[in-house]
């Protein structure tokens, strides 16, 4: 990743009350964004996305009677160069803490960045995304945005 900040002062949310739950039977929109609004931006791995309004509750749709999870994340500007990698993160992280039996659709959210189309074929390429898995430089850096703090 290159060291040129594209947000070098990024507009910081204020995180919401997280919410617990004792039914923990279904996997819904709020067990969904509890999976994912933790990791942490590529370029602020200070920050989460949620501190960012990349991801918020509202951008999490479930089906669980169809098995479908739906993402829309939005990114911080429209010309961000790391759309990809933070759509790849959230893509990875719940297929690994989902019941194998969910479909997962991460997208950026229309009209939020200039190459929308472009990073939403990406994301949604089975080929593509593996053969981007198989890169042992991007799987680190996933994997350094999904550490917890």
């Amino acid at each position: 990743m290159d060291s040129v900040l594209t947000n070098k002062n990024p507009i910081i949310y204020p995180k919401r009350t997280r919410r617990s739950r004792t039914d923990q039977s279904s996997t819904d929109e709020f067990s969904s964004t509890n999976r994912i609004r933790d990791i942490k931006d590529p370029e602020h791995p200070e920050l989460s996305l949620e501190d960012l309004n990349v991801l918020t509750e509202e951008s999490v749709e479930v089906d669980d009677h169809k098995s479908y999870v739906i993402i829309t994340f939005t990114p911080t500007l429209p010309h961000c160069h790391l759309p990809t990698h933070i759509g790849l993160c959230i893509l990875v992280k719940l297929v690994q803490s989902l019941p194998a039996r969910f479909k997962v659709d991460v997208r950026v959210a229309p009209g939020s960045h200039d190459k929308e189309t472009t990073v939403n074929k990406q994301l949604g390429d089975k080929e593509r995304v593996t053969a981007a898995l198989e890169n042992p430089e991007l799987v680190a850096l996933l994997n350094k945005m999904m550490q917890v703090c």
